[in-house]
């Protein structure tokens, strides 16, 4: 059993469970293993851990007091008095009480709240930009003391379609500065008249703004300089960005304006993704969140660049995006949103010496306030982002997420001994020594190929990964009816009648009940999925995605680590995509019923396509459509397997191959069981036409899901699907922990490849779910569907009233995007799936959708005596 990572042993718990349906057709008797499904893995009820675990992987136990609250909190700032905390939520201003850590007042926010920007001015008002087109202006109308009232004093409407970021105020209030993020500038307000006076055009993406101690503007431009002639460039939100051969993007700057000229007087280099500012006495800071560094920009001398990883060894994903100082000065604190941790620096000694040392934080750490006693953290997803109380009516999704500020003690930092127990702590809770070995190289690669070899280096069986990303569904939906995994069937929605392949070979295969999604949406789901880390970019993005909500379609998204193919390019070996990253449209007028009736004919159909990721682009299937919800799976899997037989004729299958299976996401004009037994018949041929194929022997097949999508199941909303699938994968229930980095670890390590970035490093290698020798080397065979792939619901004049208003609100969801951009689009489509497999009348299992983790203190995946909920 893997004993490196104390999470990988867990405490099961009891659920009441019925058999499964014994229906099966005949050819499940030949897919599926005589014996009863059993337990890989022993249990170890020593081994359950006493800090919460995160479904990255990480652990968590923040210094100093913690509260948490429903919501995303992105920015900090403190009252002139230091009275007041206030918090930049993704949908409202939250007002703490500094000293008490009380939450005093939510002051909603009309239109949410952009990526970045707080400001309180010398006047005492609160400027605050939200995810539109404006700048709320807030003020304190309270006389009392220990109760304020924050109210919305008025909105300041800046130019269309331009997505306010970072703000600042002059010293005597009247003038503000805002980062107009899509317009690549910065706007320049009368906060009297309350209007627009100027916009001065900067760099791209424009993202924070600070004055500087030399009476200077600063502006840090996340997507960097405007390109030259000869650059590579991509499209970010109607502008061409500067990327590198991956796409991605690959300049950063800082342009400094006079605020006498309101002219950009000079324009400076610095690393990926500059973000948050810090004017500092004679030099200004800012964190590069994509290159792991600090930049340090003087009068004296080049820009300098500060490593601030924990160890410089590390690879990239520490992803610092917030700073601030202590009020004498002489310390700096650096937010590293991937580490889940403060770096606590010398303002002497910045560019000499490391850190002294770390201070852990919660969940995603992403700004940083001081005040002369205190640190204040804002940490954008808590402990783990856990549903809140509230009443059961009322639902809950994925988006109900839990953040935290936080509160430690300056002298507490400063005390030696604290401190070095931190840091100790911040190494253990992120896996650094785990990350660290698993950049050594094997000595001797001179031993027997293995399916998941020992050490980095070392040779596999494995010569081919095929690696089949679908679309949002939880372990529960479609694996609860299976009573010897954890399973809740009341939440099975597509039991083993509608899903008889992905039944099958999860009987015959391995079933992982312990498997989870690290992302929660699609616009963060296929980064997890195929980057293995998201950046605070996206992370940020959550109170409206303005910008872009990305698809392969928004280099500024991407890490700077890339993607699983370009690591995989890099090293000389052979890749292909089929439908990742891929918009595709059928010709006009065509919906599902017709794109079905045209593929039973036989013929042809021609898809529009569109890959925003140029090297992506030139590996692609051109026959092969990505996601549009009216194209079926079978349609997509007869194009595969065309190029499939090309392969084998050639003996040449791709080292990697990509392909996408989209239509379990559901909603496109077809039942819920058509859709999902069309998802379900398109991945049983799959795995029938490899295992039939000469390449058997030598191929690994994985299947996950992109994310969740605020779906229910009783262990916790990340929980998903994944399928281990090959000759030498071994049967039985698989308890260990897995998620999505680990499947991208793996897979880079049957090559030889080191793991991305910090996050897949982490992660335990799959190597639980192989025998040592081909155990299922016989050929799998497709099941054929139990519904009809093209079943249409019934005529409205035969609909009950209650699925009249389903089907009218699935109208209005947005279906034809890779994501819903909104919470409620999620939760609609979600419930209406519900419903409509359940009955018109069952009601939503509201207690067990999205990130609730009910279940995960009986795994002994959260011990948290000091958590409201778990």
């Amino acid at each position: 059993m893997n004993n490196r990572l104390a999470f990988l042993s867990v405490v099961v718990a009891v659920f009441c469970v019925t058999a499964i349906a014994p229906n099966r057709l005949a050819q499940a008797q030949e897919n599926t293993p005589e014996t009863p499904l059993r337990a890989i893995n022993e249990i170890d009820e020593s081994r359950v851990v006493s800090k919460s675990i995160l479904p990255t992987g990480n652990l968590i136990k923040p210094a100093g007091k913690s509260v948490e609250f429903y919501g995303r909190p992105n920015d900090l700032a403190l009252t002139s008095d230091r009275k007041w905390l206030l918090v930049k939520d993704w949908k409202a201003l939250r007002v703490f009480d500094a000293a008490s850590m009380e939450l005093k007042q939510t002051v909603a926010s009309p239109g949410n709240a952009s990526l970045h920007g707080i400001d309180v001015t010398s006047r005492g008002e609160v400027l605050f930009t939200n995810a539109k087109r404006e700048v709320h202006v807030f003020k304190n109308s309270a006389n009392d003391a220990d109760a304020p009232k924050f109210e919305l004093d008025r909105s300041i409407q800046l130019p269309s379609d331009c997505f306010p970021c970072g703000v600042t105020s002059a010293a005597d209030g009247k003038m503000a500065y805002v980062c107009l993020s899509k317009k690549n500038s910065l706007a320049v307000i009368d906060l009297e008249a309350n209007e627009v006076t100027k916009e001065i055009p900067v760099g791209i993406a424009p993202f924070d703004v600070e004055i500087g101690t030399d009476q200077l503007l600063y502006v840090s431009n996340l997507g960097g300089r405007l390109p030259i002639d000869g650059d590579k460039t991509a499209p970010s939100a109607g502008s061409d960005v500067v990327v590198d051969k991956r796409g991605v993007a690959s300049t950063g700057t800082v342009s400094i304006v006079s605020l006498e000229t309101l002219e950009v007087t000079k324009s400076v280099d610095t690393g990926r993704h500059p973000s948050i500012l810090l004017p500092l006495e004679k030099s200004v800071l800012v964190c590069n969140t994509n290159e792991d560094s600090v930049s340090q920009i003087t009068d004296e001398g080049p820009v300098k660049a500060i490593n601030v990883k924990p160890d410089s060894r590390l690879p990239f994903g520490s992803m610092p995006n917030g700073l601030a100082s202590t009020e004498d000065g002489q310390t700096v604190f650096v937010a590293l949103a991937g580490n889940n941790a403060i770096s606590v620096l010398d303002r002497k000694t910045l560019d000499t010496q490391p850190a002294s040392g770390l201070i852990p934080t919660g969940w995603y750490p992403v700004s940083v306030v001081c005040d002369e006693s205190n640190l204040y953290v804002a940490n954008i997803k808590g402990i783990g982002s856990r549903s809140e109380r509230r009443p059961p009516e009322k639902g809950r999704n994925s988006h109900d997420h839990r953040g935290s500020v936080q509160k430690i003690a300056i002298s507490d930092i400063r005390d030696k001994a604290t401190l070095e127990t931190w840091s100790k702590t911040v190494a253990e809770n992120a896996h650094f020594p785990q990350i660290l070995r698993t950049q050594s190289i094997a000595e001797s690669s001179d031993v027997a190929p293995v399916p998941v070899p020992k050490k980095l280096g070392q040779p596999s069986v494995f010569k081919h990964v095929v690696y089949v990303i679908k679309e949002n569904r939880t372990f529960d939906q479609v694996f609860g009816d299976i009573p010897e995994a954890r399973s809740e069937p009341g939440l099975c929605i597509f039991p083993e009648k509608v899903t008889p392949n992905h039944h099958a070979l999860a009987k015959r295969f391995g079933l992982l009940d312990n498997y989870y999604c690290n992302g929660v949406l699609s616009a963060d789901g296929h980064s997890w999925a195929t980057e293995g880390n998201v950046t605070p970019y996206l992370e940020r993005a959550f109170g409206g995605f303005a910008r872009s909500y990305t698809f392969g379609n928004d280099p500024i998204t991407y890490s700077a680590s890339g993607f699983i193919w370009d690591r995989f390019l890099d090293a000389g070996l052979s890749f292909r995509n089929f439908g990742e990253m891929n918009y595709s449209t059928p010709p006009e007028g065509m919906k599902y019923q017709e794109v079905f009736a045209e593929f039973e004919a036989g013929k042809d159909t021609k898809f529009a396509q569109n890959i925003g990721v140029e090297r992506l682009r030139g590996y692609s299937s051109p026959d092969y459509p990505g996601w549009n919800m009216l194209i079926p799976d079978v349609v997509r899997m007869n194009r595969f397997l065309k190029e499939f037989r090309e392969f084998e004729a050639k003996g040449t299958l791709p080292n990697l191959t990509l392909i996408y299976l989209p239509q379990d996401h559901l909603g496109g004009g077809v039942t819920s069981n058509a859709h999902m037994a069309d998802n379900d018949l398109a991945l049983g041929q799959l795995v029938e036409a490899i295992s039939n194929s000469k390449f058997w022997d030598d191929t690994l097949i994985v299947v996950n899901e992109d994310d969740p999508q605020n779906g229910y199941d009783h262990i916790d909303g990340h929980r998903s699907l994944c399928l281990v699938i090959s000759a030498y994968s071994q049967p039985g229930i698989n308890h260990s922990f897995y998620n999505q980095t680990s499947v991208l670890r793996t897979a880079l390590h049957l090559f030889g490849l080191p793991p991305l970035n910090q996050k897949d490093a982490a992660m335990p290698l799959m190597e639980d779910c192989f025998a040592a020798t081909k155990v299922n080397a016989k050929p799998y065979k497709a099941i054929a569907a139990n519904y009809p792939l093209n079943e249409t619901p019934k005529p409205k004049s035969e609909q009950s009233n209650t699925e009249k208003k389903w089907r009218s609100i699935l109208a209005t969801v947005p279906i034809q995007r890779t994501g819903m951009k909104t919470e409620t689009d999620e939760d609609n489509l979600n419930r209406f799936v519900w419903h409509e497999v359940k009955g018109w009348e069952t009601p939503y299992p509201t207690d067990f959708s999205g990130a609730h983790g009910k279940g995960l203190s009986s795994l002994g995946l959260v011990i948290d005596e000091d958590a409201d909920e778990d």
